[in-house]
Order: C-alpha cells, then sequence, then structure tokens
C-alpha cells in the first residue's frame, strides 16, 4: 500500500540512498554535497551495488575501512546480566527490518529527527514497520536483545530512543562495530562475545550476515506497506527459538521443506 505520491518518489529516486542497499541512485550523478554525506550516514554498501564514480568516493570508503580496522579485538558486547543469563542472544537491524527512513517529508511519519551533518541540521522522517511495537516488546520478554546496524548513531541512536521507549535492547552497535569486508558493512557475531549456538540474527540483508548465514532469521525489506504483517507472523517462530540450546538445530529445521 502506498502512503501517496511524496512516498512513491521518495521510493522511485532516492530509496537505495537511505537504506542498507547500496549507493545506487535514481538521481542525477550530480548530487548536492550534503546529500552525498547523507548517503554515508545512512548506507551499507552492498558489493554488486557500490558505485566508485569519483576518487573522493573511494577515498571515503579507504577511510571508513581503515577507521573500521583499528577497533579493539575484544568482544562488543558487555557481560551478560543476571536477567539475561541462559537467553539466546537476538541481533536485530534497524533500517527496512523495523522503520524505513528518508531525507524527504513523509505525511504520516512516526518520528521526524533531526540529524546535524556538516553543521546544518536535516530532518530524517521516520516510518515504523507495522506491529514493530509488538514484536519489539515479546522479543525483550523471551531474549536478551542488541541493536545492530550499519547506519551511523547520530542518525540510529535517536531513531532508537524513540522507537524502544521500554528499553528492550541492551546494547546498541553502530557502523564503527561493523567488518568492512568487500564492500560491504557485515556484522560479525563472533565479535560480540556470546556464544554461537545461542546467537540469531535478524536482518533484511543477506550481506549483513555473510560470515554466519546459519545464524540468520531473514526478514524482508520494508518501506512503505502498511499491510505488512511480517514481524508478527515472526513471533511464534521466535517463541519456538526461545527455548532451544542450539539454534543451528532449530534453525535449521525451520529452513528444512
Amino acid at each position: 500500500m502506498e502512503h501517496g505520491s511524496i512516498i512513491t518518489q521518495a521510493r522511485r529516486e532516492d530509496a537505495l540512498v537511505l537504506t542498507k542497499q547500496g549507493l545506487v541512485s535514481k538521481s542525477s550523478p550530480k548530487k548536492p554535497r550534503g546529500r552525498s554525506i547523507f548517503k554515508a550516514l545512512l548506507c551499507c554498501f552492498h558489493t554488486q551495488h557500490v558505485v566508485q564514480s569519483s576518487s573522493s568516493t573511494e577515498l571515503t570508503h579507504k577511510e571508513e575501512a581503515n577507521t573500521i580496522a583499528k577497533i579493539p579485538g575484544t568482544c562488543l558486547l558487555p557481560e551478560v546480566t543476571e536477567q539475561d543469563q541462559g537467553r539466546i542472544c537476538v541481533v536485530i537491524d534497524l533500517d527496512e527490518t523495523l522503520v524505513h527512513s528518508s531525507f524527504k517529508p513523509i505525511n504520516n511519519a512516526d518520528f521526524i529527527v533531526p540529524v546535524e551533518i556538516e553543521g546544518t541540521t536535516h530532518q530524517v522522517y521516520v516510518l515504523k514497520r507495522p506491529y514493530v511495537d509488538e514484536f519489539l516488546r515479546r522479543m525483550g520478554e523471551l531474549f536478551e536483545c542488541v541493536l545492530f546496524t550499519a547506519s551511523l548513531a547520530k542518525y540510529a541512536d535517536p531513531v532508537t530512543d524513540l522507537l524502544d521507549r521500554c528499553g528492550v535492547f541492551r546494547a546498541r552497535l553502530f557502523r564503527e562495530a561493523c567488518v568492512f569486508h568487500q564492500g560491504c558493512y557485515v556484522k560479525d557475531l563472533s565479535r560480540l562475545g556470546r556464544d554461537l549456538r545461542k546467537t540469531v540474527i535478524l536482518d533484511n540483508s543477506p550481506a549483513s550476515y555473510i560470515f554466519h548465514p546459519e545464524n540468520a532469521v531473514p526478514v524482508q525489506s520494508w518501506f512503505d506497506d502498511m499491510a505488512d504483517t511480517e514481524l508478527l507472523n515472526l513471533i511464534p517462530v521466535f517463541e519456538e527459538l526461545s527455548g532451544t540450546d542450539d539454534v543451528y538445530t532449530s534453525l535449521g529445521q525451520l529452513r528444512a521443506p
């Protein structure tokens, strides 16, 4: 279901600008400087979509890769709390999994988040995926939940503040916690400090969990379909997973035809 011509236009012209799907844009190659920076704020770059059209873009990628490579090899997460002892750790993506954000105005936006880019404040319009509140509430009851996004904290942190009013996420990880691998920001679950047999990742981008596909529960990318029931349908799946001692076995059974 489309929400008017504004969102339709946004999806047509720059949906990829505002998601993890890559750098490709339908707009003119001569983009305003601020727009290019906004891409860098939100995007995770898939190899098949990366457009290295200028030396400045290549330099930006190299600088970000170098920054990520300097992260110490310690665990990304703190010690498990008493509340979460024995629970499975579920790593949950943000953009196109729980919400969709746009640089263009959306009449029915759930949140409008100001983000400063090079000294100028821009408004980011955020739509919540249907049933996200119910989904997060149930996840918080069953699991140790961790937000892990390839977006920058200056955008993702305030969005998560508004989305997660009940404090479901025990920790938040942003782009600097990813591994830059072959043009993608990959979420390396082995760096979390959790038993991989009790770790699951929910993400719309297979490139994000390319190191650990057997730990993944894939989810369809979401933009603006208010009839979407993906998160609602996933609740019983995770309820079943919550009692397992080995996610590889349980997920393997769920994938079996």
